[in-house]
């Protein structure tokens, strides 16, 4: 396996190199992280990798949909290890729970679904929302050499005061866009996760994503994915996020991702734990906490 410089700028080709997990015996694959300036891996990257590793066990078939519950911070300076159970395997449907682990102790479970596409009995999926396109949106810095990322109608996610209903729309461009169906989705799974909890605290004056792992305490503790085919685009994606919930310390949004011709490519909804920094919290550098 091939690790990667530490001090190798994050980019998507490298995110993209880092989705594509390397085998590691019988139905078991290895991969490595990029933290950025965390010391904590973000969950989307493992939903990614569980998404690369069940398309490399099971390659007949098509990725579908993906389950990913989050159970315990990955460090992204230590290997991690992909074991893919396939549970079922037919002519049409395969089915696989992956099991993320590192250091020998399990982090996350992805339960996966994958078919044989067929023919159109019908077709329809909901329209794009009616948004500005991404040259009226605002530039936003998420830094990663290869993707632009512009935000309609707010010009910093993570401000306590950018106050306004619990929604955002983020256009997005990847380059390179990989010509594998596996990474192509795998990508689009990545970003999945990367603004919930902004769209949910902007519905509340004086409280942002700024203030997390300093005097709140954040993370994405599932997410679930569904690829609506056929996957392929260049250009715009517009991710459109809705927080429908918040409360008792979690929160719950959904989100579609749709091209800039208006197609819809996949759907989401993630839980996210926003609950106050513990006081044994501060024992913990900002870098790597929750």
């Amino acid at each position: 396996m091939t690790i990667m410089p530490e001090q190798e700028t994050s980019s998507v080709a490298r995110m993209l190199r880092i989705f594509d997990v390397e085998p590691d015996g019988p139905d078991c694959f290895t991969g490595v992280s990029d933290g950025g300036s965390r010391q904590v891996v973000d969950g989307t990257q493992l939903l990614a990798q569980s998404l690369v590793a069940t398309a490399k066990t099971v390659p007949e078939k098509v990725l579908r949909s993906a389950h990913a519950v989050f159970t315990r911070a990955v460090d992204p300076a230590v290997p991690v290890r992909f074991v893919v159970e396939v549970t079922h395997r037919g002519r049409s449907m395969a089915a696989a729970v992956v099991s993320v682990e590192q250091a020998g102790r399990r982090c996350a479970t992805v339960s996966v679904l994958a078919d044989v596409p067929a023919a159109d009995v019908v077709r329809h999926y909901v329209p794009r929302p009616a948004v500005v396109g991404p040259a009226a949106a605002l530039p936003a810095d998420m830094a990663m050499t290869g993707r632009e990322l512009r935000i309609v109608g707010v010009a910093d996610v993570n401000d306590p005061d950018e106050v306004g209903p619990p929604e955002l729309h983020a256009w997005l461009r990847y380059d390179p866009v990989p010509g594998r169906d596996d990474l192509a989705k795998a990508l689009l799974a990545h970003f999945t996760g990367h603004l919930s909890v902004s769209t949910t605290l902007r519905a509340h004056s004086g409280i942002g994503t700024a203030q997390a792992h300093h005097s709140l305490s954040t993370a994405v503790l599932t997410v679930a994915v569904r690829f609506h085919e056929p996957v392929d685009w260049s250009g715009w994606l517009l991710y459109s996020h809705e927080s429908i919930q918040v409360g008792a310390g979690m929160s719950c949004v959904r989100g579609l991702v749709h091209t800039e011709d208006g197609r819809l490519l996949a759907s989401f909804t993630q839980e996210a734990m926003i609950r106050g920094l513990r006081i044994d919290d501060d024992a913990v550098p900002a870098a790597a906490r929750l």
